[in-house]
């Protein structure tokens, strides 16, 4: 396929500071190509469950042009809205009621769950789209690569707090979120200092410490990540060093919500999502209960999560948001698909598809984590990107 016709345009997972940046530059920069563009509303959802027989459906589809997209930028969310729907587990409590039971019996399916990718491709051919822009983070990429592997013409754009993409040093959102903790942190030190208490920010990082690591960087804190199970031992050692040589005697560490200490396990809980995901029991509480038990001191624990996602993008988020925006139109315009624009080695660029099987990218421990500390390396960066490690 070509890629000609209509532009589609998606968010999927979890929304992040920038979205919006990305879906107006997509909408002016089509304009001036002479392409109109469809917004599909709530992720793969708007392509798994939008109704054929309504010509415009729209709990699903959103047209999109320069008039209606061009304030968008100036507040964070995303206007075509979000989901984790997965197109190729989509469970029998979650069907469209309008599918008929021969369309659904034609679907593969493990008994429990169906798998929706012929639906996708037959929708984005009725909404007469040629090619689809993704925007998400490994889960919502991980099925445009499926997508993609049947011929459809799509361009991935990265996106997610935890920067963990594989093939892109950068991903939209991950500016926003370590201004704004280093905020959250820096305000929260007078209430620690107050109360001369140890604290523990609980931070986004499932299964990569990038968002702890950069919030420890700008903040002068130790992080712990999902990378390095830590020794409980060192921690209660180190902070209690930093609280005795702190004036205003108190201590803080900065933990990914995956952190795990050696020997022991964060526990799941909760119903798994469409991707396989559980939640995570909160690493925050559990350590501020073992840090009393073992030293006496009160603990003060601040869920730093999804403050981190909400509210407009910072001005680095804004300028890669739309440059990666127009990096996808030229692209298309280029008839160059099933790319992800990217940035390597500190450059603009793009990649393949990130591989769903690989899992996420991860911090390089050896390279910029201090195992003794628990703190980032700041020595020997000349030569290194901007953001500390290659893709």
């Amino acid at each position: 396929m070509d890629g000609a016709g209509k532009i589609g345009i998606l968010t999927g997972g979890g929304d992040v500071p920038g979205l919006n940046s990305v879906i107006k530059s997509v909408g002016y920069r089509a304009s001036e190509m002479g392409r109109s563009v469809i917004g599909i509303r709530k992720g793969w959802e708007g392509l798994t469950h939008l109704d054929p027989s309504q010509e415009t459906d729209a709990r699903y589809i959103r047209p999109l042009t320069r008039e209606n997209t061009r304030a968008i930028d100036r507040s964070g969310g995303t206007v075509l809205h979000t989901s984790r729907t997965n197109p190729v587990r989509i469970k029998k409590g979650s069907l469209p009621a309008h599918m008929p039971q021969s369309e659904l019996e034609a679907l593969s399916s493990d008994g429990v769950t169906f798998n929706f990718t012929p639906v996708v491709l037959r929708n984005l051919e009725r909404l007469g789209i040629g090619c689809l822009i993704v925007i998400g983070g490994d889960d919502t990429l991980g099925f445009a690569a499926i997508l993609q592997s049947t011929g459809f013409p799509l361009i991935g754009i990265p996106k997610t707090m935890d920067n963990d993409v594989r093939g892109t040093e950068y991903c939209v959102g991950f500016s926003t979120a370590i201004t704004r903790a280093k905020e959250l942190v820096t305000r929260q030190r007078t209430t620690l200092g107050s109360h001369e208490r140890i604290g523990i920010f609980r931070i986004f990082g499932r299964d990569a410490g990038f968002t702890a690591l950069y919030t420890a960087y700008v903040t002068s804190a130790r992080c712990l990540i999902p990378e390095y199970p830590f020794d409980l031992d060192l921690l209660t050692s180190l902070l209690a060093e930093d609280k005795r040589n702190n004036p205003s005697n108190y201590s803080l560490v900065i933990a990914s919500e995956g952190a795990v200490w050696t020997g022991q396990k964060v526990a799941d809980f909760g119903e798994a999502d469409a991707y396989g995901h559980r939640k995570k029991v909160d690493i925050g509480h559990a350590l501020a209960e073992i840090l009393h038990q073992r030293t006496g001191e009160e603990a003060m624990t601040s869920d730093l999560t999804y403050d981190l996602r909400s509210g407009d993008p910072d001005a680095v988020d804004q300028v890669v948001a739309t440059t990666f925006a127009n990096l996808a139109l030229d692209l298309i315009g280029d008839n160059v698909f099933g790319r992800m624009v990217a940035v390597r080695q500190g450059c603009y660029a793009h990649a393949p598809l990130p591989d769903p099987a690989l899992g996420p990218r991860t911090v390089d421990v050896a390279k910029v984590y201090n195992t003794k500390r628990y703190r980032p390396h700041y020595t020997g960066k000349l030569g290194d990107p901007l953001f500390l490690i290659s893709a």
